[in-house]
């Protein structure tokens, strides 16, 4: 579903995301069709709107002044211009060192939700940095209405994020704390497919997890060397068909994967900002995730 481009899906796309809420995705929808019948018309084939979201599950959210962990915005020079980040670790004696996690948002820049994602990867024992892939423009602030944070998004070009994803792989090989050669990545919708692109273009990331990302061509299948674990929905129909596809190029060509489907849940379903939230399937997603991390970026050194 969310793989599509036209003004309704985008609009339906930021709704599901916590963007807006459900009174303003017909208001905006309405404009575009002369009226709310015609907004309602057009939104009746959405399935995910009709979805209720689960109650937040207790203790997910980390807040940025949590006692167990260090947690602050940072910038620094990158190729393309100074970048914006949130950088989170757990609280640990000097001489101790911790594999690490990139996170990359959604669509929408770097978010308070997303930095709080990232707070919870330190809360798990890494160092977690997520890069405002706005940042070229300015930084997601620049933008403060979810709709010009996703056009500024739209902007934006896929080898600039790489590189940009890079400087962010780099800022955290130079940590202090870092076991250099340890460090993952994870990514949510547009921050998925950010991911399976990462990994085409940087061998050397220990372990992938992209969440309900767009996957890559068979052609760029063949360039990973990075174990990945894809976390996709049932209801997101059309991304997870692709995965589907995606996942049987994975197995004949022997790369080190894994995919689990998640029934009767749409996309988004670990954004607990946004309608589809669904606090069994993210909370089982997100434990996966910590464990696929666990086992590539602290296994023991052969």
């Amino acid at each position: 579903m969310y793989d599509k481009k036209g003004p309704i899906d985008q609009l339906v796309h930021l709704y599901v995301d916590g963007g807006i809420t459900r009174r303003d995705l017909v208001r905006r929808v309405a404009r575009k069709t002369g009226g709310v019948a015609a907004a309602m018309a057009a939104l009746a084939g959405y399935e995910d709107l009709n979805a209720q979201p689960s109650p937040v599950a207790e203790n997910v959210r980390v807040p940025a002044n949590a006692d167990d962990i260090d947690a602050r915005d940072i910038e620094w020079a990158g190729k393309g211009g100074r970048l914006f980040g949130h950088l989170a670790m757990p609280k640990v004696a000097q001489g101790v060192y911790l594999p690490g996690v990139l996170v990359v948002h959604e669509n929408r820049g770097l978010v308070e939700h997303i930095k709080d994602v990232t707070r919870r990867a330190a809360r798990d024992g890494f160092i977690a940095l997520s890069v405002d892939l706005l940042s070229r423009q300015g930084g997601v602030g620049q933008f403060p209405d979810a709709a010009a944070q996703t056009a500024a998004y739209g902007r934006t070009v896929q080898w600039e994020r790489i590189v940009d994803l890079v400087d962010g792989l780099d800022y955290l090989k130079y940590h202090p704390n870092i076991v250099f050669d340890r460090i993952g990545i994870v990514g949510f919708c547009a921050g998925g497919q950010n991911v399976w692109d990462f990994i085409v273009s940087v061998p050397e990331t220990a372990a992938a997890v992209p969440f309900y990302g767009a996957p890559p061509s068979a052609e760029d299948i063949a360039k990973i060397q990075t174990p990945v674990l894809g976390l996709y929905a049932e209801r997101d129909r059309s991304l997870t068909h692709r995965m589907l596809t995606a996942a049987a190029t994975l197995s004949q060509q022997q790369k080190s994967h894994g995919l689990v489907i998640y029934e009767g849940v749409g996309h988004a379903f670990h954004n607990d900002t946004g309608p589809n939230y669904n606090a069994g399937a993210a909370t089982d997603a997100w434990a996966r995730a910590m464990a696929f991390f666990n086992k590539f970026l602290r296994a023991p050194r052969a």
